[in-house]
């Protein structure tokens, strides 16, 4: 037996209480080891959020149905690839596919709820079944394999009937595992959690989840290089995270000495009945940067949504507002003010501080500048797949 220790799992789990005498809390350590699919992170997060809630005897079923709505937002909100894609373009992890294909059969918005999540699996439990079974395959069992490492027999991972024995005598004779499987198939097989391990699960809740965020984010980063602010995209935020308050009353200041006309509408911005919104979704971002704000029709905002606007003709008049920004941020005192005002939370990106928004770019220099940055980010969430806004552009071209 061994304690688990923070250089063997990461320094974000420390175990408190005396645990290390009776449960192999290495064995637990390994428990997310060497992963070849994401959903061995979302096994044990449901198995901790569920004994959390004090349930000793549980189902396949019921665990990957925890791990579907855990998944959910991330996959629907931000179109994070759970373990990449392959080289034909399809998803490549099985709990990733689940949440798709509930998608398509639900019409679940990407912040549903939990209670609203497990309600739609179960009205399409049949269509989901093949989905879900194929969860059932590997994970269950390889997630103890940590227990087995300084074990003699050969482990039986290809037959479910032999390694459920297997389990249970281990179990048994050896050392007591976090949990053993019943004698059912498939997604109606029995999970039943050791009480020991339950107690120290529980007392250690906090530290467990932090420990799992933390693999979990590092192997999502991998198999999403180009996707920024990972670690916020694993659950909902607040919407009050979101800072722009001084961005809007840059724009009012705007608004007040020269017209503004809307991206998209070609129409005059109006005080009061307009929205600050990103031109690349602040899903994608993370970030309410002034480089990527603009005033826009309150009308359309939700219509927009986190959807791309088109690049061609949209981007040329987004730069276009910007650029009036600027200039007046140099020859009005008020409105550099009101910019200076923005810095703590709407400036950040060192190339726009120290290149797009210093003083002496002409037009030409300021649109090349902001294009350079911008459309690298633009075609990162394309590919990540965020769909492009069919918007109809006004037929009279917005001036610039």
């Amino acid at each position: 037996m061994s304690e688990l220790r923070p250089s063997e799992v990461g320094c974000y789990l420390t175990i408190e209480g005396e645990y290390s005498n009776t449960l192999y809390m290495e064995g637990f350590s390994q428990m997310l080891k060497d992963p070849s699919y994401c959903y061995k992170f979302y096994w044990l997060e449901a198995i901790v959020n569920l004994i959390s809630e004090g349930i000793q005897n549980t189902t396949f079923n019921a665990i990957i149905d925890e791990m579907i709505c855990n998944a959910w937002y991330s996959v629907r909100e931000f179109h994070i690839h759970l373990s990449g894609i392959l080289s034909d373009g399809l998803v490549r992890d099985g709990l990733e596919r689940a949440v798709l294909k509930l998608t398509e059969l639900s019409d679940l918005p990407a912040n549903a709820s939990k209670v609203e999540i497990k309600n739609a699996i179960s009205e399409y439990n049949a269509q989901l079944k093949a989905s879900k079974e194929q969860l059932t395959n590997m994970v269950p069992g390889r997630a103890l394999a940590g227990f087995f490492k300084e074990s003699e027999e050969e482990v039986p991972w290809g037959s479910s009937r032999r390694l459920t024995e297997y389990v249970r005598q281990f179990d048994s004779t050896r050392i007591r595992l976090p949990y053993i499987f019943g004698d059912s198939s498939k997604l109606k097989k029995e999970v039943y959690f050791n009480s020991d391990w339950m107690e120290m699960i529980q007392d250690n809740t906090v530290n467990i989840l932090g420990w799992i965020q933390y693999e979990k984010v590092k192997w999502l980063q991998n198999n999403n290089p180009e996707v920024p602010g990972l670690i916020y995209k694993l659950a909902p935020m607040d919407e009050k995270m979101r800072k722009l308050n001084h961005v809007h009353k840059l724009w009012d200041g705007i608004l007040k000495l020269c017209e503004i006309r809307d991206v998209f509408t070609g129409n005059p911005v109006t005080a009061k009945k307009y929205d600050v919104d990103h031109f690349i979704p602040w899903s994608f971002v993370m970030n309410d940067e002034l480089w990527n704000l603009m005033p826009m029709d309150s009308s359309l905002n939700s219509s927009k949504s986190n959807r791309l606007p088109k690049w061609d003709p949209f981007f040329e008049r987004f730069a276009g507002n910007q650029y009036v920004m600027y200039r007046l941020i140099h020859e009005k005192e008020g409105i550099h003010k009101l910019y200076e005002s923005c810095f703590r939370d709407n400036l950040h990106s060192i190339w726009a501080g120290q290149e797009l928004y210093r003083r002496g770019n002409s037009r030409e220099e300021f649109y090349n500048i902001l294009q350079k940055n911008m459309r690298p980010v633009y075609d990162s969430a394309r590919r990540q797949g965020y769909e492009v806004w069919n918007y109809t552009a006004p037929t009279s071209p917005c001036p610039i």
